[in-house]
């Protein structure tokens, strides 16, 4: 599959670990510069030395910012167009997730977090992109949501509410996008990452073994399917979102 990558650009939230570094470095693989984006700057350094020493005809730029403050997004993206000279891919990957427990009993500091980094940093990012770059050039934005915007479970109702926002926002930037600007959405299941490792780590091989592929997903699960919603390979799709969970969702019907 030619994906078009070559030579374009690509801003990754999240970058410094987990999902986020997985598909910077599957990017860079397909010879895309990338801007590595995430709170800590020695963090980002290592990753883009890993990434520069794996794919060294790349560019790569690590670039500090919180991912929910105005002044820090735009001089990450004003950094990048500055680099290199612009932008083609968006992925709005960053996370949280400060509450574990019902609803009902999130405080409205752990709530105002949630929102502000996985569902109004989209919108604002996205903002951002679209003004130095992308709305001029064309280009792709790739949403990471998660199965939870789907579903119901305990303990993460709150984070799951706003990545079905993420979900919903994806459609809509869409819509108003199109024709120039493709949005899409990445929905994962229970990947093994910092972030989730409290779901996974106590159990992880009798979680897997429930799975209808038999284990819990990687990082690079989901790279791939970042590349594939980047590249030219899916010029003919926009508003859409593909689930990977390793057939999670579908364990009732198959059972």
């Amino acid at each position: 599959m030619r994906t078009g990558l070559e030579g374009r650009t690509a801003l990754v939230t999240g970058a410094s670990r987990g999902i986020g570094k997985a598909i910077a470095a599957a990017f860079a693989a397909e010879g895309a510069n990338v801007v590595l984006s995430s709170r800590k700057q020695e963090a980002l350094d290592e990753v883009a030395k890993e990434i520069g020493a794996a794919y060294p005809g790349v560019g790569v730029l690590a670039k500090a910012a919180h991912v929910g403050h105005a002044d820090e997004a735009a001089a990450c993206v004003d950094a990048a167009v500055a680099e290199f000279g612009g932008l083609d891919v968006l992925v709005n990957n960053a996370g949280t997730s400060p509450h574990f427990g019902p609803m009902a009993e999130i405080t409205p500091a752990a709530a105002a977090k949630t929102v502000e980094v996985n569902q109004f940093a989209v919108v604002q990012w996205t903002q951002l992109a679209l003004k130095a770059s992308l709305a001029e050039r064309g280009g792709s934005v790739i949403n990471i949501a998660s199965v939870g915007g789907m579903i119901t479970e305990h303990g993460i109702g709150y984070y799951n509410a706003t990545k079905a926002a993420v979900i919903h926002l994806s459609r809509q930037f869409a819509m108003e996008l199109a024709p120039k600007v493709r949005v899409n959405c990445i929905a994962p299941g229970l990947v093994k990452t910092q972030l989730a490792r409290a779901l996974w780590e106590p159990n992880e091989a009798e979680i897997g073994k429930h799975m209808p592929l038999g284990r819990l997903g990687e990082p690079e699960d989901i790279a791939n399917a970042a590349v594939f919603l980047a590249g030219d390979a899916s010029s003919w799709m926009t508003g859409q979102t593909i689930v990977v969970d390793g057939g999670a969702t579908i364990r009732a019907s198959i059972a």
